[in-house]
């Protein structure tokens, strides 16, 4: 409520400055933005306020008590969206979307803990004794796993489920078992190939993994189903330039010039062969000697 005060004096005073120059048609354009502004803003105010006044009531019916908890999500109103979604999950524990957005809210309010400096509660995962650096499972963490094996069951029931076989990608995409979630969304997408979202989330995991040339003709596939998808877009210059650097990595080098054989060797001076003396000839005879001219 002091937001809202605020605000409309703000406005108010920045109203009042521009009516000594305004004409009566823009003073009265001003008032209805003036009083259009302050409406929404109150209104937003009114249900923030009503949301948390209003305490949770306990459901009977755990379809009810997941549409309460999309409500308060959309209102940010996390802590009690969670308390909706753990109803519903306790009145049908198969019911995946409510493990899901469980998960959701969970994180949300996680990261709102650490942004405020509160340490969020963690559980070792069961593990065998004596093992070291066992792994801590946040609320979140485990939401997320029960939504694992809640679509699972549904699978089993039918495999041609894409809708369940996308939300599993989704669900083990938030655990960061990536090759599970590359795995359950290439089967969705096999199911419903002419989905936009279904390319798109697909596409994302093999940026994750990745597998930039599948990712590209993934997210290629996305925009021609729908061309206005900005995060397809977005996703597909990340997609594009990881493969450009993958293949300059594994770029061949050049094949090297083959050397002959006799490559390396010193080679014979022209000259000096000429005036050497060929190897192992006898000197030649002494010259006879002179005669003497008395004899």
């Amino acid at each position: 409520m002091k937001k809202v005060l605020v605000f409309i004096a703000l406005i108010s005073s920045l109203a009042i400055g521009c009516a000594n120059s305004a004409t009566p048609e823009n003073l009265n354009q001003a008032n209805t933005n003036l009083q259009t502004a302050v409406n929404t803003e109150t209104n937003q105010a009114d249900v923030v306020a009503k949301t948390e006044e209003t305490p949770l009531p306990i459901f009977t019916d755990a379809n009810e008590a997941l549409a309460e908890g999309d409500k308060l999500f959309d209102v940010s109103d996390n802590e009690k969206a969670i308390e909706s979604y753990r109803q519903a999950v306790k009145l049908n524990p198969d019911l995946a979307e409510a493990y899901f957005k469980l998960g959701i809210a969970y994180s949300l309010f996680e990261k709102e803990q650490i942004d405020a400096g509160v340490p969020t509660e963690e559980e070792p995962t069961p593990t065998k004794k004596g093992k070291k650096d066992v792994q801590k499972l946040t609320a979140s963490d485990k939401a997320f796993e029960n939504a694992v094996k809640a679509y699972k069951k549904i699978l089993a029931k039918n495999p041609k489920d894409e809708v369940a076989q996308f939300n599993l990608g989704r669900a083990y995409n938030k655990l960061n078992q990536d090759p599970d979630a590359q795995k359950a969304l290439s089967q969705a997408v096999k199911l419903k190939p002419d989905d936009a979202l279904y390319q798109t989330e697909l596409g994302a995991i093999l940026i994750k993994l990745a597998q930039y040339q599948e990712a590209v003709a993934a997210l290629k596939k996305a925009l021609a189903i729908d061309d206005s998808n900005l995060l397809a877009q977005e996703l597909l210059e990340k997609a594009e330039a990881g493969r450009k650097r993958i293949d300059f990595g594994n770029k061949p080098k050049p094949p090297q010039q083959q050397l002959p054989p006799d490559a390396g060797r010193p080679r014979p001076n022209p000259k000096s062969e000429t005036n050497s003396k060929p190897a192992n000839v006898p000197p030649p005879p002494p010259p006879p000697p002179k005669k003497n001219a008395n004899q």
